[in-house]
């Protein structure tokens, strides 16, 4: 809220330096903004009594913009990448995905292993834990397990993170 859409009866004022003015009327703080030829603007509108600022809005606003955007670019955005598996993977395909996550893991991406039963497979799921363990060992050197091997429904999952 800017000069005369504060309908608040008192304010707490900051000056243009940054300088506290004290509890006034929204008419005092807005005719002393006048004054100096800026804005009145609302910073803090939750607080009792609400605190004003007299500053340039345009500038306000243009600083407000630049510290989201310098924020937003600082903010690291990690992704989950999966990798399935099946209980009758050979070694060298095995070490084709191993590679494949590695690969993941250096970038900064969290993997999500999945071993995919189908039909018989699904009698002898507690045979095929070996095959995640195996796929964790493998990558010791640069991940950690972050959530153990788990079977939910058809397929049993595991989650990797990068070492730190």
């Amino acid at each position: 809220m800017i000069n005369e859409q504060i309908k608040d009866k008192e304010v707490r004022l900051i000056g243009e330096d940054g300088e506290q003015l004290g509890i006034m009327s929204a008419k005092e703080a807005l005719k002393l903004a006048e004054e100096a030829e800026l804005d009145l603007v609302k910073i803090a509108p939750t607080a009792k009594p609400p605190v004003c600022k007299i500053v340039d809005y345009g500038k306000y606003k243009y600083e407000q913009m630049r510290r989201e955007k310098e924020a937003k670019k600082k903010q690291k955005v990690i992704e989950i990448k999966e990798i399935r598996l099946s209980p009758n993977i050979d070694t060298n395909d095995l070490n084709t995905k191993v590679n494949a996550a590695r690969k993941f893991l250096t970038k900064g991406d969290k993997v999500k292993v999945t071993l995919r039963f189908r039909g018989r497979e699904m009698a002898h799921m507690n045979n095929s834990k070996h095959i995640l363990d195996d796929f964790a060992e493998s990558l010791k050197d640069v991940a950690v397990v972050e959530k153990a091997p788990k079977v939910e429904g058809r397929s049993m999952t595991m989650f990797l993170t990068e070492k730190r």
